[in-house]
């Protein structure tokens, strides 16, 4: 491995700095973006009891912000329901608002790297096939060794460049639909209780 990347010259440098990056963002957001962590439903479950039985105060609505980001953005609905509908939905949406920017961290640099990552392999493609010509325009072909080195170092960045792209662009794909996911059952939540609340629906027992 270590004598490929020295094969593919100074650009594997940034390449192999792009697939580092890309695969800590990788990690980090598959821990985070995880439903018992954004919306679990025991807390949600509980909130509607706590509904229905009307046992809602300041410290339960304290508990109900810091449990998860969903409870953020119901938290603030509920701390403004007494003003009317539309004040409690635009404190909803402010909130959700800055919930949804942090479920969007780093997807645009993930994205970023999957369209720079085979720029980089192509630019070391150009750089190797330079080497190449400079040896032929110095040396004539009769070097196969140096001739070799640099069609090598052409055909190791690109081969870096679309390895690290493809599997980014998987991810940040993957991401954005998942991101996309969690915000419609957020909205859905976050209409029921307004509705609850403000009497145009009721709920049953289990919270539905």
């Amino acid at each position: 491995m270590l004598e490929l990347l020295k094969a593919g010259g100074i650009v594997m440098i940034p390449i192999v700095a792009c697939s580092i990056l890309a695969l800590a963002i990788v990690l980090e957001r598959f821990w985070t973006l995880r439903t018992s962590r954004i919306a679990p439903k025991d807390t949600i479950k509980e909130l509607w009891r706590w509904i229905k039985r009307k046992e809602l105060n300041s410290r339960k609505l304290k508990a109900l912000r810091e449990s998860s980001p969903l409870g953020r953005i119901l938290s603030a609905g509920l701390m403004n329901a007494k003003h009317g509908r539309d004040v409690m939905k635009e404190s909803i949406e402010e909130e959700a608002a800055q919930v949804v920017h942090e479920l969007e961290r780093f997807l645009n640099a993930l994205g970023t790297i999957a369209a720079i990552s085979p720029l980089l392999g192509l630019l070391g493609t150009v750089v190797g096939m330079i080497q190449v010509f400079s040896e032929i325009s110095l040396a004539g072909i009769g070097n196969a060794d140096n001739l070799a080195g640099g069609i090598s170092q052409a055909l190791i960045t690109t081969a870096a460049g679309l390895t690290i792209a493809i599997p980014t662009l998987i991810c940040h794909r993957y991401f954005v639909a998942r991101v996309d996911a969690i915000v419609v059952g957020m909205e859905q939540e976050a209409v029921k209780l307004v509705e609850v609340v403000h009497g145009d629906r009721e709920i049953d027992a289990e919270g539905e």
